[in-house]
């Protein structure tokens, strides 16, 4: 058990609590105005020391900025290449110019609420979220280090990321995009696949089983910062997934002449398959053109008091995936056939993914449920 001892400064009389750390050393605070508070200090000391939860205030006064370097060591062997560089940009651009100088055990949550709202005044609900969620797990650590009590910056709000709706394409529109690009056997087997981009352009040969019509999914290859870099997949899980027959002339003749550990689809001059300048590369080039012809074939429609026909959606690769999981329910597939075939982590994920494609299944829920209740009744 600690003591207090007074002793006089300037400005009068003060207390100092004496008290031993869990690991025997002497601390001490001092500061108290009267020798009860410094009692009153040792007393919550001792409690917590039983408890297991003591944090000694030299722990709290660590800067955000140093605990935020170690984070990051740490935070880069844990994740994907694309997932560390957002992040990484968010804890320099947003978080260590407004946290780094300050220790620890100084932050409120208020404080971190009032951060929040100033971000999201001028930045998006996802570049809001990565930056509360670089802090929050930045004082996670510290929790975890006993550095501080609790975090500061969990149960703040964030906004909400509005969803936006998702561009499926038929089997048609797939094919003229397909038709008007510079690899069109690319664009098939990504929208009848349901492959990341990363993961069609992962793809080796040795990957191909030619006879059963599957690829084995092992690397995914991503573009991060201008930079393509190569690792697992998503869930870092292998799988495998089945491509359609009509497939099967264009994937062997990706294959033929090829070593074990050449890519199935690389680029035309070698290496990594890229999708381009969002707004003037090779796929964006040819959803630009149709969308072109389609504008034009409206026009004319609607000048001839016709119904003017659709216009191609804006899509970009990505849009291929949900594609894939479009053709593949109205094809019959269930979901979880669907998470297989996309590798998602849960069936859960794909009906919250794509939970407005599931819509008419609820009207065969309730047609079978008639029918079989009229069958019951009548034998």
């Amino acid at each position: 058990m600690g003591s207090a001892y007074a002793y006089d400064t300037k400005a009068g009389k003060r207390w100092e609590a004496r008290y031993r750390k869990p690991d025997g050393k002497t601390a001490r605070k001092g500061g108290f105005l009267r020798k009860r508070d410094a009692e009153a200090y040792i007393a919550e000391v001792e409690v917590s020391k039983s408890a297991g939860t003591y944090i000694a205030p030299s722990d709290a006064h660590a800067p955000i900025a140093a605990l935020g370097v170690d984070w990051l060591v740490a935070h880069e062997a844990a994740v994907k290449p694309s997932t560390y560089h957002s992040d990484e940009s968010s804890w320099r651009i947003h978080v260590e110019p407004r946290w780094g100088a300050r220790r620890v055990g100084s932050i409120r949550h208020t404080e971190v609420a009032a951060w929040i709202a100033e971000l999201a005044a001028t930045k998006s609900p996802t570049t809001v979220k990565r930056c509360h969620g670089v802090l929050a797990s930045i004082l996670d650590g510290a929790v975890r280090d006993r550095r501080i009590p609790a975090n500061p910056a969990r149960d703040v709000k964030t906004p909400k990321k509005s969803k936006k709706p998702k561009p499926y394409l038929s089997h048609k529109q797939v094919e003229r995009v397909a038709a008007a690009s510079r690899y069109p056997d690319v664009v098939r087997f990504t929208a009848y696949t349901g492959l990341r981009w990363g993961e069609v352009t992962g793809i080796r040969v040795r990957n191909v089983d030619l006879k059963r019509r599957r690829v084995l999914i092992e690397e995914n290859a991503v573009e991060v910062n201008g930079h393509v870099q190569v690792g697992t997949p998503k869930t870092h899980e292998r799988r495998a997934v089945v491509y359609p027959a009509f497939l099967d002339k264009a994937v062997r003749a990706a294959v033929k002449g090829k070593a074990l550990d050449d890519l199935l689809w690389p680029a035309e001059f070698g290496g990594y398959l890229r999708p381009g300048n969002a707004v003037s590369g090779w796929f964006a080039g040819a959803v630009k053109r149709i969308r072109a012809e389609d504008a034009k074939a409206a026009a004319e429609a609607k000048a001839r008091g016709e119904e003017t026909p659709p216009i191609m959606p804006r899509v970009t690769p990505h849009d291929l995936r949900h594609t894939a999981a479009s053709l593949a329910i109205s094809a019959g597939a269930n979901v979880k056939a669907v998470q297989r075939m996309l590798g998602h982590a849960s069936a859960a994920m794909t009906l919250d993914t794509y939970a407005e494609l599931f819509e008419d299944d609820l009207d065969s829920v309730a047609v079978a449920l008639d029918s079989q209740r009229s069958e019951s009744l009548a034998s």
